[in-house]
């Protein structure tokens, strides 16, 4: 009778160097949380120091996201080019240096300039650092852990940035802009030694389709820009804008087809697993932020917490940063990355839900359960869609896939912040308390659908498996 040897799994088990170069890249991941979060908290103090209007103040957040979401595909595409590792170290410094003088600005344009170039710089340094671990991690259980300690990170990262960005700012707001500079400084120092140089990396063919680049940066930018302009903004300006941004993607399409050395290569959205986890990831990305959004004014506009108590009351959510590298990798090697998902959409849902019956005396721990079962659901489905995204893509083009999806969390962010807004706008006539509570009820709607959304299109994934 003969027996059948079958090889062992690979092994979970990083070498010291993987996990030194792991830590590096989710230091990274970690400071680009931090970095939108605390700012987020510190806009108040900005405006009370620098003297800024509404409009001023809006565009300190406005300008990073035209940055982040306007280059991030030619971020991608660069890292495939020109060498990870060179574009993470370059772009890492270029973000340290614009923070610290955001942090000196004294005049509303400097501080909004800095913060477009930061931008700018995390489109470039966040696909390199995904791609740097989908290129030197094996497909598989070891890139998997890899991702979801990364996923984990970056989460983590955000819910600790609101309580530090509360911190910071009740001290001095400048100080929200020289931490991540500092960060930043201690990142790069790590990284030049545990981030090695692979021969990969030194492509032949560095051929640049700068037309290209320049059309679907400039497209991409003009629909952020509607989007998140959308509601602060004449209806005519907001459609002629967006008009404007889908002919630049139609005329994008045509040049990639006929180049000889396209940005993107069209094949690549003939993946469907790939297509489905970016729609999945705006929607995700959308119902999140504007529930934070709806969220954030309900605790501070009408029940009149600060922003370090808001900050803790979200902290919740952050459980994702535990769950993700411990629970979710068992999760995944047992149902696999499309019920995990699935899973972690339809939980995403109920917190959404569970938030609607909020009134104006409602304790904490009523809203506990949707803080918390939104970390879980952050756990379930951030990582896994960080996975699928990049599975079966070829090395050459690991930036792009990390740029394709990055661009799709801003976009969806974007969508969810100008929805949410529109829908509360939309429904609070008077300006009383009970109509304003109304119209925050009313644009729950939003996360909700965007949510349910993008199970459905998970769910459409999960049955052309079987």
């Amino acid at each position: 009778m003969s027996t059948t040897v079958q090889s062992p799994p690979p092994s979970l088990r990083l070498t010291p160097r993987a996990w030194g170069m792991l830590l590096v890249l989710c230091g990274a991941i970690f400071l680009e949380g931090i970095n939108v979060a605390m700012l987020n908290v510190a806009l108040p103090a900005i405006r009370a120091d620098l003297g800024l209007s509404t409009g001023e103040l809006q565009w300190v957040i406005s300008a990073y996201v035209l940055g982040y979401g306007g280059f991030m595909l030619v971020g991608g595409r660069a890292a495939d080019l020109f060498g990870r590792r060179r574009m993470f170290l370059i772009w890492l410094a270029i973000f340290l240096v614009v923070s610290a003088l955001g942090g000196m600005a004294d005049e509303g344009w400097m501080l909004i300039a800095a913060r477009f170039v930061a931008g700018v710089a995390a489109a470039v340094m966040t696909p390199a650092g995904l791609s740097i671990i989908t290129t030197s991690f094996e497909e598989g259980p070891q890139r998997n852990q890899a991702l979801l300690v990364y996923s984990g990170t970056a989460a983590g990262g955000f819910s600790l940035g609101l309580v530090l960005g509360g911190l910071l700012a009740a001290a001095n707001w400048r100080l929200v802009l020289f931490a991540p500079a500092v960060l930043a400084l201690i990142i790069l120092l790590l990284a030049l030694p545990l981030i090695p140089a692979t021969p990969m990396e030194r492509s032949g063919d560095r051929r640049v389709d700068a037309l290209g680049a320049v059309t679907i940066t400039a497209a991409i930018m003009l629909l952020v820009l509607g989007v998140e302009r959308a509601a602060h903004a004449d209806a005519g300006w907001t459609a002629a804008i967006i008009a404007a941004g889908l002919v630049l993607v139609a005329l994008f399409v045509v040049i990639e087809r006929r180049s000889a050395a396209p940005l993107v290569r069209l094949g690549i959205l003939r993946s469907g697993p790939l297509v489905r986890a970016n729609l999945a990831g705006l929607l995700f990305s959308g119902a999140f932020f504007g529930f934070q959004f709806i969220a954030v004014l309900y605790l501070q506009e009408l029940r009149g917490w600060s922003s370090l108590q808001t900050s803790l009351a979200m902290l919740a959510i952050g459980a994702d940063a535990v769950l993700a590298p411990t629970l979710t990798p068992r999760l995944v090697n047992r149902y696999g990355n499309p019920k995990v998902i699935l899973a972690g959409l339809l939980f995403a849902v109920l917190s959404y839900v569970l938030f609607l019956p909020i009134g104006l005396d409602t304790v904490y721990l009523a809203m506990f359960p949707t803080m918390i079962i939104l970390g879980v659901a952050f756990a379930l489905a951030y990582g896994p869609l960080t996975i699928v995204a990049t599975d079966g893509v070829e090395e050459s083009e690991q930036g792009l896939a990390g740029g394709l999806l990055y661009t799709s969390f801003q976009f969806g962010a974007a969508l969810g912040l100008a929805a949410s807004t529109a829908v509360i706008v939309a429904t609070t006539a008077d300006g009383s308390v009970g109509d304003v509570l109304d119209g925050y009820r009313a644009a729950l709607a939003v996360p909700i659908a965007a949510a349910a959304l993008a199970a459905v299109v998970s769910a459409f994934g999960l049955r052309r498996g079987r």
